[in-house]
């Protein structure tokens, strides 16, 4: 293992040993490419946290606070089976507007990209894929950049002359964008995507784990479908069974979600699903098992 997420691991087994020995389990699985992938990560974040008076250690911190909200949601999901938040207005008042939570959130979620399996590999066949795609597209929207490591790799694989447009409604994770991702040809909007009217479709765009935050994915999708050129492409991701204190929608299925994008009348080009714990898609989904899915769509 290499020397920078060596340390992240020594230092969560520290803090927290059960879990850490979760995280280990998928080690195994891994080849060099993650090690690079995440040393390269690491390196970044260590010094966008130094930029910002803040350590690894106020990072782990982070994200095993977040640890901790998630299996209290768990733990009521498995015995409603509902996620504890329904509308966008208690998430709002709950999360996004509480700049405390807000900030260890966020932290969290950027720690979980190369410790969390599911969200390495559906990082990864972002990355991985992405090179298909890019071939004239001079435009980029980014929906909920959140922590911006999506919108990182964009910068980087997207041809030199592309423009790029984030929209999230959250001026906290819009900031943290910013500061991970320094690029001059980013423009930031703190908006709601439904109040985001641009004249000129995109070539492309992302929305990482978003749709599950609204209560109405259905006319996201439409809207998405309204932004992007006749040959445009939309890469998506979102989770089924996956109860946290900012989830509102919940995706029973990845049946359920293929339904949605058709329905929106968008059609599937590539789609890769992951589970979160070692056991077949169909057993995560009769375990209530948190899967994530990710699609590349075309009208």
């Amino acid at each position: 293992m290499s020397n920078l997420i060596a340390e992240i691991y020594d230092k969560i087994d520290k803090k927290n040993r059960i879990h850490a020995k979760k995280l280990r389990k998928n080690l195994a699985g891994y080849d060099n490419n993650y090690f690079l992938e995440a040393d390269a990560f690491i390196a970044k974040y260590n010094k966008f946290l130094d930029g910002n008076g803040k350590t690894i250690d106020y990072a782990i911190d982070c994200y095993l606070k977040m640890i901790r909200d998630m299996i209290d949601e768990t733990v009521d999901f498995m015995y409603t089976g509902k996620y504890s938040s329904t509308t966008f207005v208690e998430v709002n008042q709950r999360v996004y507007a509480n700049p405390e939570v807000m900030e260890y959130f966020m932290h969290g979620l950027l720690m979980s990209q190369f410790l969390w399996k599911h969200h390495y590999q559906i990082f990864e066949y972002f990355v991985n894929t992405l090179p298909r795609y890019t071939k004239n597209k001079k435009n980029y929207l980014e929906i909920g950049a959140g922590h911006g490591l999506y919108l990182s790799k964009a910068v980087e694989i997207f041809d030199k002359d592309c423009s790029f447009s984030v929209v999230d409604i959250s001026p906290i994770s819009i900031e943290l964008a910013k500061k991970f991702v320094d690029d001059r040809r980013i423009v930031f909007n703190t908006l709601d995507i439904f109040k985001f009217n641009e004249e000129d479709k995109f070539d492309f765009i992302t929305i990482g784990e978003v749709i599950e935050h609204v209560e109405d994915p259905l006319s996201l999708l439409r809207k998405l479908r309204s932004l992007i050129t006749d040959d445009g492409i939309i890469f998506l991701t979102t989770p089924t069974n996956a109860p946290t204190i900012d989830h509102i929608y919940l995706f029973k299925s990845i049946r359920e979600i293929q339904d949605l994008i058709h329905l929106a009348g968008l059609n599937i080009a590539s789609e890769k699903s992951f589970c979160s714990e070692d056991v077949s898609l169909e057993k995560a989904e009769e375990l209530k098992i948190a899967v994530m899915y990710g699609a590349f769509l075309k009208k």
